[in-house]
């Protein structure tokens, strides 16, 4: 009797550990699926996006906000420019503080010209009127 039990335990425990390892291996494929290496770049993308809907909508509640559909090209091009050079560099540099730094710039270059864009601080002939 005690033979049996003992026997149909390990059965058991056995079944269990490998259902176990089963469940593993369909959970790191699961990871792997997930995680492609384009995940990084569909974020930014959806946050460029979702900076584009910010004055769409602004422009339904308030006469203050007035883009028109060049405004929204313009900034679009902007934000994807933006994106995929920081993507290109968080891809292509080793060190992070070179990333950091490269990234930063790109930021920087990024809101100089929305800033002449929007109000003209340089006073270059493409900025708003």
């Amino acid at each position: 009797m005690q033979s049996t039990f003992v026997s149909l335990y390990r059965l058991t425990v056995s079944y269990y550990f490998e259902l176990i390892k089963k469940l593993n291996v369909m959970t790191m494929e699961i990871k792997t699926l997930s995680m492609n290496k384009n995940t990084r770049l569909t974020y930014l993308l959806l946050a460029a996006f979702s900076l584009l809907l910010i004055p769409l909508i602004a422009m339904q509640f308030t006469d203050e906000v007035n883009w028109s559909a060049g405004d929204f090209v313009i900034m679009g091009g902007l934000l994807l420019s933006v994106a995929f050079a920081c993507e290109f560099v968080l891809r292509k540099v080793k060190t992070t503080q070179s990333k950091i730094l490269l990234c930063g710039a790109v930021l920087f270059v990024f809101f100089l010209i929305w800033a002449e864009l929007a109000v003209g601080i340089f006073g270059t002939p493409f900025a708003g009127s």
